[in-house]
């Protein structure tokens, strides 16, 4: 019998398949595409997900850097601009890799780790049984799994088969168009990236512009195709039933600049998308028996602050240590629950944001007055710093001792001194184990029963004020140096009775 079947191997399955395989299980992950599709996605990763990477070992792959992550010093919050240097403090990071090259990336960490990958395989019924979930696959093969993960995408077959509800609003006032494009040389600001539009001016680089006609967005990718893309509020949206064109999209780009710009298509294929509308739904629950939802599966929002891939990663993250504990036995009473009680607020704060961004960019004078205080209140740092929390996924803090300062919190980049030289949080956690961090020596005996699962690493520690962190393997802290009780409380409560 299999251990883990994760049907989809999209960012958000490969990711678990990882992660199980690193906690020593071994998942089957089912795609029902032959190869990968190759079609164009998210752009790129926005938020904690990128220290996330790095953590795994996946950011130097990802961005040929050999250097940390450095959060970025401006972004955009509901077309508007995020000066991020103002804070103390910024949590805002952006690794600007396409969804594809993610996808290649992890697919070649999971054939590292041994994950069996069968692409080609759709599955179309499923059965569940006290002990397992059975599925049956479109050429007529039933597998067997302890447990099933739907990793589908929106419309995730997972979710519906298991009787899941998927309740929400569908938004279909507005018409979304994008396309991959090549613009003359001369349109070019040699000074900003941006799209320079006589008539009108410029249209900054990765930003969503607003205009009294609409929203667009220029987004010139270093070594590949320009994306540009359009959001208008027409009083009558046009059906899906034409495909996309590019004149369809210069005419839109017209509308919303008031002036024509001019576009052509880039050599070979290329995208043309049109979307009307929009969802905005969260799973009535993310675990149905022994079948589970990661990423899309669970939630759709609005792509407004590119924050899809921020969540549904951290989603597989967090799950993939708790399904290891369960199948390999030592799973506390409850921590598999614990997947839905610590992510479904996450992802609620994620659809708030979104749809706040969403009404802050829609048409009419009233929003235009909105944005105008908005703008005032922007230029406050305790205002942009909350902002950058919420987009990027800083301000999550799960269900924790509130005793404890830094327990539920995402753990600090701290720096390890020990007998061997200083060393990051991020090359301790790549193999994905539980950590206790000491730099008093006065705590590894406290640690020793669970010795199989726990690493006790013993040096002092820079870039925080504790002096004992115990950190779980999606990297949240547990608990910080306090009475040696609630460290062995902590442990039993993560990582269950020792051996």
């Amino acid at each position: 019998m299999i251990d883990v079947l994760i049907v989809g191997a999209g960012p958000n399955g490969l990711m678990l398949a990882c992660e199980l395989a690193l906690a020593g299980v071994h998942p089957v992950v089912l795609e029902r595409h032959v190869t990968p599709t190759g079609e164009p996605r998210a752009n790129g990763l926005v938020g904690q997900v990128v220290r996330l990477l790095d953590r795994r070992g996946l950011y130097a792959r990802l961005s040929g850097e050999s250097t940390p992550p450095s959060p970025r010093p401006a972004f955009v919050f509901g077309a508007f601009p995020l000066d991020l240097t103002m804070l103390a403090d910024n949590p805002h990071y952006v690794l600007g890799v396409p969804q594809a090259q993610l996808e290649a990336a992890l697919a070649a960490r999971a054939a590292e780790l041994g994950v069996d990958l069968r692409r080609g395989h759709e599955v179309v019924d499923l059965r569940q049984r006290p002990d397992a979930v059975e599925v049956d696959l479109a050429d007529g093969t039933r597998l067997s799994a302890r447990f099933l993960v739907g990793a589908d995408g929106g419309r995730s077959a997972v979710r519906r088969l298991a009787g899941i509800d998927f309740p929400g609003v569908t938004n279909d006032l507005s018409v979304s168009r994008t396309a991959t494009v090549t613009v003359p040389a001369s349109s070019l600001d040699p000074e900003t990236g941006g799209l320079r539009v006589p008539g009108y001016g410029v249209v900054p680089p990765f930003q969503h512009t607003r205009t009294a006609r609409g929203l667009i967005v220029w987004a010139p990718f270093p070594g590949r195709p320009a994306i540009l893309s359009t959001t208008e509020w027409p009083d009558t949206p046009p059906g899906d039933e034409t495909p996309m064109s590019l004149p369809e999209l210069r005419a839109s780009v017209t509308r919303v600049l008031g002036v024509d710009v001019p576009v052509g298509a880039p050599d070979g294929p290329g995208l043309l998308r049109r979307l009307t509308g929009g969802n905005t739904r969260i799973a009535a629950r993310y675990r149905a028996g022994r079948v589970l939802l990661v990423g899309d599966a669970a939630h759709v929002h609005p792509a407004m602050g590119g924050p899809g891939l921020n969540l549904g990663l951290q989603d597989a993250v967090n799950l993939g240590w708790k399904l290891a504990a369960t199948v390999r036995g030592w799973a506390p009473q409850g921590l598999l629950d614990t997947y839905e009680s610590e992510r479904r607020p996450v992802a609620e704060r994620v659809v708030m944001s979104t749809q706040a961004q969403s009404a802050l960019v829609g048409p009419g004078d009233e929003i235009t007055g909105l944005r105008e205080l908005f703008a005032e209140l922007l230029r406050k740092p305790e205002v942009t710093g909350h902002i950058a929390a919420l987009m990027s996924g800083a301000d999550i803090r799960y269900p924790a001792d509130p005793a404890d300062p830094l327990a539920g919190r995402s753990a600090p980049d701290v720096v390890v001194h020990g007998d061997h030289g200083p060393v990051r949080l991020a090359e301790l956690t790549r193999v994905a184990r539980p950590l206790l961090l000491d730099s008093t020596g006065a705590y590894g005996g406290v640690a020793a029963p669970w010795r199989d699962r726990v690493d006790v690493i013993t040096g002092a520690l820079e870039g925080t004020t504790a002096t004992a962190l115990l950190v779980r393997p999606d990297c949240f802290v547990a608990w910080s140096a306090g009475d040696p009780a609630t460290l062995r409380a902590s442990l039993t409560q993560h990582f269950g009775l020792p051996e």
